[in-house]
C-alpha cells in the first residue's frame, strides 16, 4: 500500500458552510436556538412520561425513549457544528470522526427500528383495543427497546468496523457539516468501491425497509379507521397523523442521501442540517403541541412543584 510520502491524516477539515461571517453568525444564533429547544423538549417529554401516573400507557412509554434517542442524535453532531460557525478552522480529530459517525448511526439505526415499535403498538391500539393491554405488556415494550438498540448497534458496527481501520493519507476536506459515512470513506489511500456500495446496501436498505414496513402498516391502519367512526377512533387518528408526520420527516431526508445514486446525494449539507438539527426537533413540536393528555399532564406536574414548594 503507498502512502502519499508517508503522510498519515490526524484530523480532517469539515467544509460546512459556505458563506459571509455575518450568515454564519446568524446560523449559529439559529442553530443554538433549536438545539436547546430539541434538548429542553425532548427531556421535558422524558421527564413528564416518567413522572406523570396519566401516562402509563405503552405509546407513551415508547415516546419517552424515542425522546431520548432524538436528543443524542442530535447531540452527536449539533454542538461541534455550532461551535465551528464561529471558528475558521474547522477541524476534527480522526478519532473524533469515527465516534461522531459510530453514534450517528447507532442513534439513527435504533430510531428507525422504535419507529416500527411505535408503529405497531398504534396497530394493536387501533385494530384490537381490547386485547391491547394483554399484547402491549411491559415485557414486550422492553423487548421493542432492547431490540432498537441491538439493531442499531448491528448497523453501525457493520460499517465502522470496515472503516475504522482505513488508511488516511491524502486529501483530508470532508464537504460537510459533520463527519458522513460515505463521504469519510471517499478520502481513503485505498480502493473503497466495494466500501462505498456495502454503505449503501446497509444505510439505505434498512432506511427504505423500515419505511416500507411503515408505510403499509400506516396504510392498514388508516383504512381500519376509514371503517369505523366512533369518538375514540377519531382520536386515534389524530394520533396517528403525528407518528406518520415523524416518520415522514425522519426517513425522508435519510433516504435521500443513502438510498439514492452515491455521488448524487452524499454531500447535500441541507438534508444533513434537516436531518441532524429539525428532525429531532418535531418530537417535542408535534407530541407537546398537539397532545392534549401531555399538555394535561405537565399542568399538573407544574402544579405539585409549585404546591410542594
Amino acid at each position: 500500500m503507498d502512502l502519499k510520502n508517508g503522510s498519515v491524516v490526524t484530523e480532517f477539515i469539515l467544509q460546512g458552510f459556505s458563506a459571509g461571517w455575518e450568515l454564519q453568525v446568524v446560523f449559529f444564533v439559529t442553530f443554538s436556538l433549536i438545539y436547546g429547544a430539541t434538548v429542553l423538549g425532548n427531556a421535558l417529554i422524558m421527564v413528564t412520561v416518567t413522572c406523570s401516573s396519566t401516562l402509563r400507557s405503552p405509546m407513551y412509554f415508547l415516546l419517552g425513549n424515542l425522546s431520548f434517542l432524538d436528543m443524542c442524535l442530535s447531540t452527536v453532531t449539533t454542538p461541534k457544528m455550532i461551535r465551528d460557525l464561529l471558528t475558521e478552522h474547522k477541524t476534527i480529530s480522526i478519532w473524533g470522526c469515527m465516534a461522531q459517525m459510530f453514534f450517528m448511526h447507532l442513534f439513527g439505526g435504533a430510531e428507525a427500528t422504535l419507529l416500527v415499535a411505535m408503529a405497531f403498538d398504534r396497530y394493536v391500539a387501533i385494530c384490537k383495543p381490547l386485547h391491547y393491554r394483554k399484547i402491549m405488556n411491559h415485557r414486550l415494550l422492553n423487548g421493542f427497546v432492547i431490540l432498537s438498540w441491538t439493531i442499531g448497534f448491528i448497523h453501525t458496527m457493520s460499517q465502522m468496523v470496515l472503516t475504522v481501520n482505513l488508511p488516511f493519507c491524502g486529501p483530508h476536506i470532508i464537504n460537510n457539516i459533520f463527519c458522513d459515512l460515505p463521504l469519510v470513506i471517499k478520502l481513503a489511500c485505498v480502493e473503497t468501491y466495494t466500501l462505498e456500495l456495502f454503505v449503501i446496501a446497509d444505510s439505505g436498505l434498512l432506511s427504505l425497509i423500515c419505511f416500507l414496513l411503515l408505510l403499509v402498516s400506516y396504510t392498514v391502519l388508516l383504512a381500519t379507521v376509514q371503517r369505523r367512526s366512533s369518538g375514540g377512533l377519531s382520536k386515534a387518528l389524530s394520533t396517528l397523523s403525528a407518528h406518520i408526520t415523524v416518520v415522514s420527516l425522519f426517513f425522508g431526508p435519510c433516504i435521500f442521501i443513502y438510498a439514492w445514486p452515491f455521488k448524487s446525494f452524499a454531500s447535500n449539507k441541507v438534508l444533513a442540517v434537516f436531518y441532524t438539527v429539525f428532525t429531532p426537533l418535531l418530537n417535542p413540536i408535534i407530541y407537546t403541541l398537539r397532545n392534549q393528555k401531555m399538555q394535561e399532564a405537565r399542568r399538573k406536574l407544574r402544579f405539585q412543584n409549585v404546591s410542594s414548594t
